[in-house]
């Protein structure tokens, strides 16, 4: 498992007014919890919590230092601006690497552009999964590959790569189904027909630009 490092800093004042502030100078501001802790109130400079964040995202162990003292988190949560390319605020969560942990990890559906079986509707029907494991058996993801699908084949949970990785117990009913591979609708056929037909249509401009060539010749 790739480490991804992370540093915190205390933050001596807490509220709205504060964390603008702690905004302003390059910080995000957020809250460090531990079990049998109190919440600690820190920020970690935007630019470094940013890369972490597309890297971890709020499946993947961080390690941070704080105070002098190393430790592993999981985001918790993470707020972004609704408009801006900003990171507002983030809670990180200290994980015991001897206790187990619930959490729910991303499902990919690899081999998207793959697909033999063309034309056809790839529908995905599960979003996340949730796992329990020892934090350092965590996975990122589940991934199940879809490129062989037929059209009416259902992929379950039962098929996600972490249902058979020995120490990550999926607590997902197994028959819930994740992706499921269709039959294009006539709509969507007669759609792509038309838009293809639209295509050879020549425009105006081209139509101007082929007589002009057809009078100079």
């Amino acid at each position: 498992m790739k480490t991804i490092h992370l540093n915190l800093e205390k933050r001596d004042q807490v509220g709205t007014s504060s964390a603008k502030k702690t905004r302003a100078q390059g910080y995000v501001p957020g809250v460090y919890y531990a079990k049998e802790d109190e919440p600690v109130a820190v920020y970690a400079k935007a630019n470094e919590l940013q890369k972490v964040v597309d890297e971890a995202g709020t499946s993947a162990l961080v390690d941070v230092e704080l105070d002098g003292k190393k430790a592993k988190i999981l985001f918790k949560e993470i707020q972004e601006h609704p408009f801006k390319n900003q990171l507002l605020h983030f809670d990180a969560y200290g994980v015991n690497l001897n206790e187990k942990i619930k959490l729910s990890i991303p499902v990919i559906l690899e081999g998207r552009e793959d697909i033999r079986v063309e034309p056809s509707v790839l529908l995905q029907l599960l979003e996340e999964v949730e796992v329990e494991c020892l934090p350092t058996n965590l996975p990122s993801d589940a991934i199940v590959n879809v490129a062989d699908m037929q059209i009416g084949d259902t992929l379950t949970v039962a098929d996600l790569d972490v249902s058979s990785i020995d120490g990550i117990e999926v607590l997902t009913d197994a028959e819930e189904s994740v992706a499921s591979l269709q039959e294009p609708r006539e709509e969507e056929i007669e759609d792509d027909a038309e838009e293809a037909d639209a295509a050879d249509v020549p425009t105006v401009d081209e139509t101007d630009s082929d007589e002009d060539e057809a009078e100079g010749e």
